[in-house]
Order: structure tokens, then C-alpha cells, then sequence
């Protein structure tokens, strides 16, 4: 069959687990009217107010837009911010059984101020502390518990360094999912990069490789060969996934490689567009385990949500429609 085919065909069958930290994003959109007589700084006149969810959750977001169940892992406070979000995760139709409340934490938030479709300002309420030992315990054995009598196809781990993913729940989570025949994709961050050992699926960008493995250069095809044996040296994962901006993606397995442009698009902002890359990604090779498809459908999402202002999910229309175009389908 088909692998792009076969991707769009199997979509509502796919059960997913994602593992990470969780966000409101709130988007205040106004107009610059005139400068403050307080001091030299912007007057925006308020127009209207978004919430959206963010993070891990713009990850289980995208991948409910697609069709797949998702089940949204991950630590809020006990506060408004935690509120709104279980309401959008709610009407989003995201599980939400495995929330975990710790009363002493906010819930992340990111508060963006715009003027039209420019960013002006953004206001972070976040604590990045690890759960207390024992709760992350007991949240643990609840997680475990679910993979084993759920068995979803595939888990994503989502990590933000805020909190939710330490080493000890990542090492745990990677030796069950092995246990159990799921398949694992992570998008990692700073403070846990190299955590991620036996994952099927890593999907870090150029900038955090580049601070990882302590070098600065611009990509090019030898750099990013060595870039990926040095990855797979340290975690021993199936295949590398990394995301180059304007530049499109470069993808590796034992077999192949192959580094592909990126689509023309009128950019208009890419917050989000992570999320909607290991969203695809992770779903197409547990799908398909076709490495290129994987890429190309990731790739091409990517550039599709960063036509739209905000964390906004793929649309699976858009992206249908673009597969029939560059004629993938058959």
C-alpha cells in the first residue's frame, strides 16, 4: 500500500499517549493607537482575548484534529489557568484521566500581546520544579498501569523543562513502551537531551543539537551525518528527525538519509510548529515505519500551521489536499 495512503486511512485507529508539559497559551490581540505618557512604551486597545492549549497539548491537539484518541499525560496547578484548560481539553475531545494536580505549582502559561499579527510582548507564569519524589511515584504506577491495559500504538514524550519529564519518569516510560511494543517519539529540550536512550523516534531541532553537542555551525549534509551518528552513539534510537527552520528537515536510519527542502509558505508565525512536526512525525511512523514518509508529511505540516497566528492544530484537510497536490497519494 501506499505509506501516504495507508497514513491518512489508518488516522482514526491510531491510539496515542502523550507525556509532557502542558500550557494555556492566552493571546491578547489589540492595535498600537498611541505611546504611553507614563513611559516610552506602546498603548495597545484591546480588541479581544484567545485561550488556547499549548505545549504537550497543542501536541495531543494536533493529533486529535487528525483523528487519532489521544490521551494527554501531564501536571497542572489548581488554579484558573488549569480550569480553561480542561475545558478546551474537553470540547478538543482529549483524554484527560492522567491529569495530575499539584496544588503547589501554577499551571505553565504564556501570555502573548499582539498588535494585528505582530508579537509585542510575552508574559510566562511557570514553575520549572520536578514533582515531589513520592507523587511522581504513585503518578508513575497510574501511567504504567494505563500502557498496559490500554496498549496505545504510540507514546509521544513532550519535554519543555517544566517539570513534568525527569529522568527517572523518562527511563521508566521508554523501558515499559519497550516492554509493551509501543512505539516512542520524543521532542526534547535542554535539561534532559541525552535522557532519551532506546526512544524509536528523536526529533530535536538544529539550535538544540548544536547547544547538545557543543559546536555552532550552519548545517550541511556532512555535518548532519556526523551529527547523527554522534546522537545514536549516546541513545541508540531507530531514526533521527531534525527540524532546520526555512531549511526543511534532515532524516537518518541505519539505511538512509536524506535532507528535505522546505515548502514555500508565507510565513506568519511559527509558534507551535514543533508540536505540529512530532505530532506527524510520530504518527506517520508508527503508521507507516517508513522513515521518508514520516519526513515528508512532518515537513510539509510544519510549514502549513505557520501560516496561521498562534498554536493552531494542522488541519488534516489542508494537509490532504497538499499530499494529492505533490501527487504522494498515487
Amino acid at each position: 500500500m501506499n505509506p501516504y495512503a495507508g497514513f491518512f486511512e489508518q488516522l482514526s485507529t491510531l491510539r496515542v499517549a502523550v507525556v509532557g508539559d502542558l500550557m494555556l497559551d492566552t493571546y491578547f490581540f489589540g492595535q498600537i493607537d498611541r505611546v504611553s505618557p507614563e513611559a516610552p512604551v506602546p498603548v495597545v486597545a484591546h480588541q479581544r482575548q484567545e485561550e488556547r492549549i499549548g505545549g504537550a497539548g497543542n501536541v495531543a491537539r494536533n493529533l486529535r484534529a487528525l483523528g487519532a484518541q489521544v490521551e494527554l499525560i501531564s501536571l497542572v496547578g489548581q488554579d484558573e489557568a488549569a480550569a480553561i484548560l480542561q475545558d478546551l481539553l474537553d470540547q478538543a475531545g482529549i483524554g484527560t484521566t492522567l491529569l495530575e494536580t499539584d496544588p503547589a505549582r501554577p499551571t505553565t502559561r504564556k501570555t502573548r500581546v499582539l498588535d494585528q499579527q505582530k508579537q509585542l510582548l510575552r508574559l510566562d507564569q511557570e514553575s520549572t520544579q520536578a514533582l515531589d519524589p513520592e507523587k511522581e511515584s504513585r503518578w508513575l504506577a497510574r501511567i504504567e498501569a494505563y500502557l498496559r491495559s490500554e496498549r496505545p500504538q504510540l507514546l509521544i514524550l513532550e519535554d519543555y523543562n517544566k517539570g513534568v519529564l525527569s529522568p527517572s519518569m523518562i527511563q521508566s516510560l521508554i523501558r515499559r513502551c519497550q516492554e509493551l511494543h509501543i512505539v516512542t517519539a520524543v521532542d526534547p529540550k535542554k535539561e534532559n537531551f541525552f535522557a532519551y536512550q532506546h526512544v524509536d523516534l528523536f526529533k530535536p531541532n538544529w539550535r538544540e543539537v548544536s547547544e547538545a553537542l557543543g559546536f555552532q555551525a550552519t548545517p550541511d549534509a556532512e555535518r548532519l551525518d556526523h551529527v547523527h551518528h554522534s546522537l545514536t552513539d549516546r541513545l541508540h534510537h531507530q531514526v533521527t528527525l531534525i527540524t532546520l527552520s526555512e531549511k526543511g528537515v534532515y532524516y537518518q536510519t541505519v539505511e538512509t538519509a536524506e535532507w528535505l527542502a522546505g515548502h514555500p509558505r508565507q510565513i506568519v508565525d511559527v509558534s507551535g510548529a514543533g508540536d505540529t512536526v512530532i505530532a506527524v512525525a510520530a504518527a506517520a511512523y508508527a503508521i507507516t515505519r517508513d522513515a521518508g514518509c514520516m519526513a515528508n508529511l512532518a515537513n510539509l505540516a510544519g510549514g502549513l500551521v505557520c501560516e496561521q497566528v498562534g498554536t493552531s492544530p494542522i488541519s488534516p484537510d489542508s494537509l490532504l489536499t497538499e499530499c494529492r497536490r505533490l501527487g504522494w497519494l498515487g
